[in-house]
């Protein structure tokens, strides 16, 4: 049987991941300097902190509509026995529900709500498509996903508020404060939700270290892959969390670069570790 994976390209995968397991992307899209463009495909992380640094407004994100999706599933559905679509969390898009209106007409296509974002979506659409290269039945791949859902812990740090107060997501005023005292927030998705964890203070460098610590220090972790996921950052400072995270013992640590989504809210140096619990 023929499963084939895809995913909206806020999972962010490295690309020799989606390579080897055939994963497609489908983008969701970003908006500035008066254009439109496609996540990943017309416009990287790099041209959003450009624009921003520049003086530019920050720029929005929009869905994947219901257009490309009976596009896509139009494509795929006569050439795969199923296929399987990853979303990004339905509380931080509309994606999953514009993808249930254009399912609507194919029996083999199957819509899963990550209720995540960035790599903690894409822990699953890796593991899918494991799934079934590996022969397992649609069934038995879908119920691995939902047990999956609520096992992976996402969590990141932010250095700086900046970004998100020009999206409105906190008052300048707070940013400013924060700034001032160097506090770093741990975000942290719950329930297909982010709040606000620990507040960090100090060194971003310094902060990571106690970050990684406090995340998987005498925690029931599967052991069998963490990501460390960051937005621009010096090349340094992800290369020392993977050191960090690999005395605790994974097999896998994987290094992601968080796509046009993330960059857009959270803005240059964050960064998370993302991994599964048992």
């Amino acid at each position: 049987m023929s499963i084939k994976i895809t995913a909206t390209s806020t999972c962010d995968l490295p690309p020799e991941l989606l390579e080897r397991y055939q994963i497609t992307m489908v983008p969701l899209y970003v908006s500035f300097g008066g254009n439109t463009y496609k996540d990943g495909l017309e416009a990287v992380p790099e041209d959003i902190f450009r624009h921003v640094e520049g003086g530019g407004q920050l720029p929005s994100t929009s869905a994947v509509n219901i257009a490309d999706y009976q596009e896509l599933f139009g494509a795929l559905s006569p050439s795969y026995d199923q296929v399987i679509h990853i979303t990004i969390g339905s509380e931080f898009s509309c994606c999953y529900q514009n993808a249930l209106v254009a399912a609507q007409d194919y029996d083999n296509v199957h819509l899963v709500d990550s209720r995540n974002l960035t790599v903690g979506q894409g822990f699953l659409a890796l593991a899918a498509a494991q799934a079934a290269e590996r022969g397992d039945d649609i069934q038995s791949i879908l119920a691995m996903l939902e047990d999956m859902i609520d096992r992976v812990d996402t969590t990141f740090v932010v250095d700086k508020l900046d970004y998100l107060a020009k999206g409105g997501r906190c008052s300048s005023v707070v940013a400013l404060g924060a700034n001032l005292l160097r506090l770093k927030p741990c975000i942290v998705l719950a329930d297909g939700r982010m709040t606000v964890g620990k507040k960090y203070r100090g060194a971003f460098e310094k902060v990571l270290t106690d970050y990684v610590q406090d995340q998987l220090a005498g925690k029931n972790v599967d052991l069998d892959r963490i990501f460390v996921v960051h937005t621009r950052c010096d090349p340094s400072i992800p290369q020392d969390v993977c050191d960090m995270v690999r005395q605790f013992g994974f097999r896998e640590v994987t290094t992601a670069v968080a796509g046009c989504t993330i960059s857009c809210h959270c803005g240059p140096n964050t960064l998370g570790i993302i991994f599964l619990r048992k």
